[in-house]
């Protein structure tokens, strides 16, 4: 990961966004800035940044609004969304609109900085667990690739959010091992509402690597201890 990452900052707040995209240039970041959906919609037909910082409530379409649009047209971005409400259901709703990462305000720049850095870091090469896979793990039709974090079945890739693809490799790299929920926040660094948001992420990977999600051939619930990977052909 390199600080010369690209990051959008889309906030209808003026004064917050520039504040945002000045301490960010600062800390060696590229920084585009919109002031709304629409606007961060003409600019994403042209530009492919690494990572959106997106608020939720803006007039019109909001970020949830944005950030579930985006994944149906199967965008991988990594999307930060910022809020003033912090309960623990509305995160939820975030992790399930296919966030990658959620701050509440207010908040200190520096968190949204490590927070970036942190997510970055799990958009490259997969890292966290040691490493028990050798080549690419076979989910059927599908191989994933661990170092790369990369999801290919016979029509090409299978795209993957941020967090989707290091969840993905957190458990290839243990595989036929359950995982607890604590094991795979804390290899993933994630929030204090982390657990529930691996089981979100659960269910969305599911629909990418399972036949039926309701009947999981490959990603398994084991009741009251966690998730485990079982790779096979």
């Amino acid at each position: 990961m390199s600080d010369e990452a690209t990051i959008m900052v889309v906030d209808d707040d003026v004064r917050l966004r520039t504040l945002l995209s000045r301490y960010l240039a600062e800390n060696g970041f590229r920084v585009t800035t919109a002031g709304d959906a629409a606007e961060a919609r003409e600019k994403l037909r042209f530009l492919q940044p690494e990572l959106i910082v997106l608020d939720i409530m803006m007039p019109g379409e909001s970020g949830l609004q944005l950030t579930e649009s985006l994944r149906r047209e199967n965008s991988e971005i990594p999307v930060l969304l910022l809020t003033a409400r912090g309960a623990p259901e509305d995160r939820i709703a975030g992790f399930e609109a296919g966030a990658d990462d959620y701050l509440p305000k207010p908040f200190d720049p520096k968190e949204l900085l490590l927070r970036i850095r942190a997510r970055l870091r799990r958009t490259a090469p997969v890292g966290g667990i040691a490493d028990r896979a050798e080549g690419p793990v076979e989910l059927g039709a599908l191989a994933f690739d661990v170092q790369r974090g990369e999801l290919t079945g016979p029509e090409g890739v299978v795209r993957l959010t941020g967090g989707e693809a290091a969840l993905l490799g957190v458990l290839a790299r243990k595989p036929n091992e359950v995982l607890s929920r604590e094991d795979i926040v804390a290899a993933l660094e994630t929030d204090e509402a982390g657990e529930r948001a691996i089981d979100v992420m659960v269910t969305r990977l599911r629909r990418k690597l399972e036949a039926d999600p309701r009947e999981p051939r490959f990603l398994h619930t084991v009741r009251g201890r966690g998730y485990v990977l079982k790779p096979g052909r």
